[in-house]
């Protein structure tokens, strides 16, 4: 009998002790979303959509999505891991000299038993090496995974950033790496104005060759291009669809709007 009342004890305390250091609460979208600084996607009219591309940069396929990118004049946010930009920054700071914006991913890209104390250091180490190659910090951050709960969103926004998701219809689960015509069907066949769209652009390693992302993006733009759309960056889609900055703008200076704090970099 003593022996059922320790192990049921201690199967009790090691419960407790998992749930109370693993899983933080949340709540929910809607409530996380009148915070005003955690975002799944825009309500606007106009024919807006921003990509979004996570986990690089990457020295092959990055480059490719640039390419692409350029040929129809669309414009792309990247949330970047910085463990990516201390052995990449050539490719980053080509991101931003043709007009793109760059994003806060973390440092290590680590989602497990996630602090405030160690998502605080992994954002400012990301910030610190991203100011370092482009001469300014990101006000935008996507958590790992998508996973968010209370010390997630509350300390990005202690830390001055604002919470950027995906539209719930546009994550084409690029990552497990579909074909590249599942890609496109997925996304076109839901896009909606104000969609925040999820892509990689870090697949395998920095010696993977062939990405099925980059084969469906310029089949997907030009499906945006023949229907209207204009892909922005995810900063523009905020400040388009509330109509706080103007159609047009060059890449710097770095300005910040009076009624937010976050950086335009436009």
């Amino acid at each position: 009998m003593k022996k059922l009342y320790f192990f049921t004890t201690l199967l009790f305390t090691f419960f407790f002790f998992y749930q109370t250091h693993t899983f933080a609460s949340a709540n929910s979208r809607e409530t996380y979303e009148k915070t005003g600084h955690v975002f799944w996607d825009v309500n606007t009219k106009e024919k807006l959509v921003a990509l979004t591309f996570d986990d690089g940069p990457h020295p092959v396929f990055t480059p490719q999505i640039l390419d692409i990118l350029a040929k129809y004049d669309a414009k792309a946010t990247f949330f970047v891991a910085g463990n990516k930009v201390i052995r990449f920054p050539d490719v980053l700071k080509r991101e931003v000299k043709e007009g793109h914006e760059i994003a806060n991913h973390t440092f290590h890209h680590l989602h497990h038993n996630m602090t405030a104390e160690k998502l605080s250091a992994e954002l400012e180490k990301t910030d610190t090496i991203i100011k370092k190659f482009t001469g300014f910090k990101p006000s935008l951050y996507r958590p790992v995974g998508g996973i968010y709960n209370d010390v997630i969103i509350n300390t990005a926004i202690k830390n001055r950033k604002e919470v950027v998701l995906w539209s719930w219809n546009q994550d084409p689960r690029d990552w497990a790496n579909p074909s590249a015509g599942q890609i496109c069907n997925y996304v076109t066949k839901g896009i909606k104005p104000g969609n925040i769209i999820l892509f990689h652009d870090w697949h395998g390693s920095e010696y993977t060759q062939n990405c099925q992302t980059v084969h469906a993006l310029d089949n997907i733009l030009e499906f945006l291009y023949k229907n209207g759309y204009k892909c922005v960056t995810v900063s523009e889609l905020l400040y388009r669809s509330t109509q706080l900055i103007p159609d047009s703008f060059g890449i710097y200076p770095v300005k910040k709007a009076k009624t937010s704090h976050i950086d335009l970099i436009f």
